[in-house]
């Protein structure tokens, strides 16, 4: 009988060896991440196949997993770990190789697989690992599969039995590249800097962009686990001073920044400016709504208030749902509505037919935002951004609190607002027009000016955001009633409150 996994195991020891290690803190909402050989060891990853393998079983899904792994120096090792408790629990498993997290999606429709586990620290440190999983494509786990996973794994209630199988799918990745690049080649000869921060990216994305017609700049491309000039994560200042620097030396038309795991796309205009990734989607949602006829599009709520106000989007008929964080959220909420994309500020888009199948896949965004440049002839990308109506909007703020105690506070959060919308009460002076409580809350007032606060999924912490389409002064008028409410609550820690 396979132990129960123990919660922390001293490395360097006999039952380091010879016992699963799995800090529960690991199964996070809609996938799982740890810290290698602190919070997990490889029978602890066994544990994990083993008790997916159970978990699909009970979900009365075929027991067959396609798997993959990213591109760092343990990925590979962690990956047959897994595999080997897939194949106990009685699993077919399809093994792709060294893959971006979009590629094994594309896996579970060209092989007709039904449930997916790459192996993934997506845009984390090194020294991080995890696993984005799935059981019904395109969607992937959400905090029910995820919280059942966590039972199962943690009390060893595993279902083991003989049947497992293996199956090595040799050069899968040209297939991907194939099925992303049969369509017309761009008419407008795009220079475009691609930079992976020598990530798992960096094998497939120069080949993709080149094939649809972009002289390609690479940045950064050579695959090196130790990622020796900064962690691929396109929202991160390094990487995107890398890109403005090799868009500005070459004089390119965009630069395209890819996080570890490929399934985010990060932008840089041609004036060596960063695009955050809510206006693209606004952007975006600009260039399809033009021709699709009443377009539906899903956003998060951290996302810039545009997708309601923006004239254009208006005039086009496009219709946006406000929607949770979260790719899984996203990925199932826009699956849901049959949404033409959906669009997350952290820069996971979700594209359903014609351009994608519902996944989040980096380079299916940056291939739409080619083919948006190459419909915009004359206008260059930063024309299509300063062509938005203006906001203010403030970073994201993340005040401490404690996870026993950040979803009490938000949940009275909502009830303060739901209560002064009921009476009538003004916020930063103004009536509440709207609000959105999937996800926290969301007031907006009478001008169109916003503010959310949720609790975030992953870590301590609050999250904060205020935005406004009249003045930076009414931002921090909005940011100072919310924050008015958050400092009824001494559970909320200190954070920037000079925006």
């Amino acid at each position: 009988m396979f132990p129960k996994p123990k919660p922390a195991l001293v490395p360097n020891t006999y039952a380091y060896e010879s016992e699963p290690m799995v800090k529960a803190t690991g199964f996070r909402e809609y996938d799982a991440r740890w810290l290698f050989g602190k919070e997990i060891n490889l029978m602890g990853i066994q544990a994990l196949g083993m008790g997916l393998g159970a978990l699909i079983a009970e979900l009365d899904v075929k027991q067959e997993v396609v798997t993959g792994h990213d591109f760092r120096g343990y990925s590979a090792s962690i990956k047959y770990a897994l595999i080997s408790g897939l194949l106990a629990s009685g699993c077919k498993v399809h093994d792709i190789g060294l893959c971006m997290t979009p590629m094994a999606y594309f896996a579970q429709f060209d092989l007709d697989v039904p449930c997916v586990a790459m192996v993934t620290a997506s845009h984390n440190d090194n020294g991080w690992t995890g696993v984005k999983m799935g059981a019904n494509r395109p969607l992937t786990f959400g905090p029910d599969e995820m919280t059942r996973l966590k039972e199962i794994v943690l009390n060893a209630e595993f279902s083991n039995k003989v049947g497992g199988s293996y199956q090595f799918h040799g050069n899968f990745p040209a297939r991907y590249i194939a099925d992303l690049t049969k369509r017309p080649k761009l008419k407008r000869r795009l220079k475009v800097v691609v930079a992976c921060g020598n990530g798992t990216a960096g094998a497939f994305a120069p080949d993709v962009m080149q094939a649809i017609g972009c002289d390609v700049v690479p940045l950064d491309t050579e695959l090196d686990h130790t990622f020796p000039k900064y962690n691929p994560n396109p929202e991160d200042m390094e990487m995107l001073h890398a890109i403005r620097d090799a868009v500005l030396a070459h004089k390119a038309d965009v630069g395209l920044g890819f996080d570890g795991d490929g399934d985010r796309c990060g932008v840089v205009d041609n004036t060596g400016e960063e695009i955050f990734a809510d206006k693209v989607g606004v952007m975006l949602a600009r260039d399809m709504s033009a021709v699709t006829a009443n377009a539906q599009f899903v956003v998060d709520v951290k996302s810039t208030g545009l997708f309601v106000t923006d004239p254009v989007l208006q005039k086009q008929g496009a219709k946006v749902t406000y929607w949770k964080t979260g790719h899984s959220y996203m990925k199932r909420r826009t699956h849901e509505l049959g949404a033409l994309a959906g669009f997350e500020k952290s820069g996971h888009f979700f594209f359903n037919a014609p351009l994608g199948r519902g996944y989040d896949d980096g380079l299916i965004s940056a291939i739409a935002i080619c083919e948006m440049l190459d419909r915009a002839p004359g206008k260059s990308m930063a024309d299509l951004k300063d062509a938005l109506p203006k906001t203010w909007s403030s970073p994201t703020m993340s005040p401490h609190c404690a996870d026993e105690t950040k979803y009490g506070v938000v949940d009275a959060v909502v009830k303060h607002f739901e209560a002064m919308q009921n009476n009538g009460a003004k916020v930063a002076g103004q009536k509440i027009r709207d609000l959105v409580t999937v996800n926290g809350v969301r007031v907006t007032v009478e001008d169109g000016s916003w503010g959310l606060v949720r609790a975030s999924s992953n870590k301590p912490e609050l999250v904060v955001v205020v935005e406004s389409p009249v003045s930076e002064q009414r931002m921090h008028d909005l940011f100072e009633a919310m924050n008015v409410v958050l400092r009824t609550h001494p559970e909320v820690g200190a954070y920037n409150q000079t925006i």
